[in-house]
């Protein structure tokens, strides 16, 4: 039955007596001094002191005691319903005794978090040490509560706001050393005005200034993600009664839209020429311009990979991790089953992103015949590197000294099974294929798209082409059908222009019947005179 005790106490210092009422004396003799807390005659005041409140729970794992105590409280009235609030917590089996601080949990669910991916587990790890711990870290797990999350998230909105000034104010020294630049540059008269160069080295000194602070924006996106892995730890502290329920899920975000892809239709180029901004942060390529960039780079090396990219929608690790005993090019398929993740330019195998990102894809001829020929240039390749390996080894043994020539093949063929490898046989870092693929687009001066932005061209071209929603979530190896197909609900123009116009064409209209019965009438000033055939065989009316 619950009965709470609540008293005053303060910090004042005194003489000190016994249970008897008797003075505490030192060994010399004197009167004891020290806290008189419950005992000073000021509580009677009303400004003097604060409310405590002292509470037995049933006894904990072993027998042993709980009697937790607090004080710090305004008034009775305050201490008497926070000492309601634990004893009800602790009726319902949370830990109200516990001293782990919010720190020491999440430092300990994520040790126990073996169950992750690599790649999540460093963007946890991220959120707890870099965010959530100098946040709230000082905090006792049983005192967490909404408005602790809610004010973390206030101070990065802050900080938002202030990298955002920091950001226009390197723009604006960027801009202002562009400008001090060129007239130095462009200045005729030799030699140059001293003055013009003192403006430069002025200008760049405060753009190095501008830009030595911090201008990362953390985005929506960013902050539902930090917030959705708080959750889940909380949500194992409510299962393991640190707390009564996930504090959490009660926080109130920016709203976060996913980005839905956008096609770069003609009016949306020539903005993108004009400004160099691009509409959207995912953008795919009209079939044109798809078939310009394949065109162009139909001769590079990596070209068989870019065009399965377009047409069968794999992922950028994907394809860096392919192996050749998972493609089947007999019947023309293959099984993604693993990837080549990248972090912090760190590369590692993993799993694909979710459990139906392993599956089997069935190849177009295009790309089927691409793969035979690539697997051919791939065993020439190996053959040729191979025989220069043993040629540099045999001069080695006839002449042992130091190798001069920079060229000469000194390491065998690495053979790591991979479909797309080096000449040499090395793996391609994942980043390594972004960074050529943005300067090929750089080069042909083609709207920007990301390498990834390749694997929503193939699905929207497979969209367009009529194929089902369902069938496009298991080439892409999506989790789910509502990811498909929320992602992509807007197809090319030329299809939404035939959907659009296809309603109009159903609804019979009299108007329309009687123009397609009537003559077309002749331009504004014209008339036109009925033809009148000739008497005489090849001849002309007048």
């Amino acid at each position: 039955m619950f009965e709470d005790k609540t008293y005053k106490r303060c910090a004042c210092k005194g003489p000190l007596v016994d249970k008897k009422g008797d003075p505490v004396l030192n060994q010399d003799g004197t009167p004891k001094i020290g806290y008189l807390e419950k005992r000073c005659p000021l509580l009677k005041r009303r400004d003097h002191g604060s409310w405590y409140y002292s509470i037995e729970l049933p006894p904990g794992p072993g027998g042993k005691r709980q009697h937790p105590k607090k004080g710090g409280f305004r008034t009775q009235k305050d201490a008497a319903a926070a000492c309601k609030e634990v004893w009800d917590l602790a009726q319902g089996g949370v830990q109200v005794k516990s001293k782990e601080t919010v720190a020491e949990y999440l430092r300990r669910w994520f040790t126990k978090r073996v169950d992750l991916k690599r790649s999540t587990r460093k963007g946890y790890q991220d959120h707890i040490e870099r965010v959530f711990i100098p946040a709230l870290g000082h905090l006792k797990m049983r005192d967490l509560r909404t408005r602790h999350i809610q004010g973390m998230f206030e101070a990065i909105w802050a900080d938002n706001k202030t990298h955002q000034d920091h950001r226009e104010a390197a723009e604006a020294a960027r801009a202002a050393e562009r400008a001090a630049h060129k007239a130095w540059r462009d200045c005729k008269g030799r030699p140059r005005p001293p003055e013009l160069r003192q403006n430069w080295n002025a200008a760049r000194a405060e753009l190095r200034q501008a830009r030595a602070k911090p201008r990362h924006i953390t985005g929506p996106g960013t902050q539902k993600k930090m917030n959705d892995t708080l959750s889940a730890a909380l949500e194992d502290a409510v299962t393991e009664k640190l707390i009564s329920e996930n504090w959490a899920k009660s926080v109130v975000l920016p709203k976060y839209v996913r980005p839905k892809p956008l096609v770069w239709t003609d009016e949306r180029v020539a903005r993108w020429q004009v400004t160099g901004e691009k509409p959207g942060p995912v953008m795919v390529w009209t079939p044109e311009q798809t078939g310009a960039f394949l065109d162009a780079v139909a001769e590079h090396r990596l070209y068989p990979m870019f065009h399965l990219m377009v047409f069968r929608g794999l992922r950028r690790g994907e394809v860096a991790g392919l192996p050749w005993s998972e493609t089947n090019l007999t019947i023309g398929t293959v099984h993604v089953s693993e990837q080549l993740v990248a972090a912090s330019y760190e590369v590692w195998e993993d799993t694909p992103k979710s459990e139906s990102g392993a599956r089997t894809i069935t190849l177009d001829e295009q790309t089927h015949d691409l793969l035979r020929l690539w697997r051919k240039r791939q065993q020439t390749e190996r053959e040729e590197w191979d025989r220069a390996y043993e040629e540099w080894r045999q001069r080695q043994r006839e002449h042992p000294q130091p190798e001069t020539d920079n060229t000469a093949v000194t390491q065998p063929w690495s053979d790591t099974g991979l479909v797309f490898t080096w000449e040499d046989g090395r793996a391609y870092h994942p980043e390594y294929l972004s960074q050529v693929f943005e300067r090929l687009i750089k080069k042909l001066h083609l709207p920007p798209v990301r390498l990834h932005d390749l694997r929503h061209c193939a699905a929207t071209l497979s969209l367009a082409a009529g194929i089902h929603m369902k069938k496009i979530q298991a080439l892409l190896g999506h989790s789910s059908y509502s990811l498909t197909a929320d992602t992509y609900t807007s197809v090319l123009p030329q299809f939404e222009k035939a959907e659009a116009e296809a309603p109009v064409a159903l609804v019979p209209r009299a108007r329309n019947q009687r123009e397609s019965h009537e003559e077309p009438e002749p331009p504004d000033g014209e008339s036109v005179e009925p033809e009148v055939p000739s008497n005489e065989p090849g001849e002309t009316a007048a």
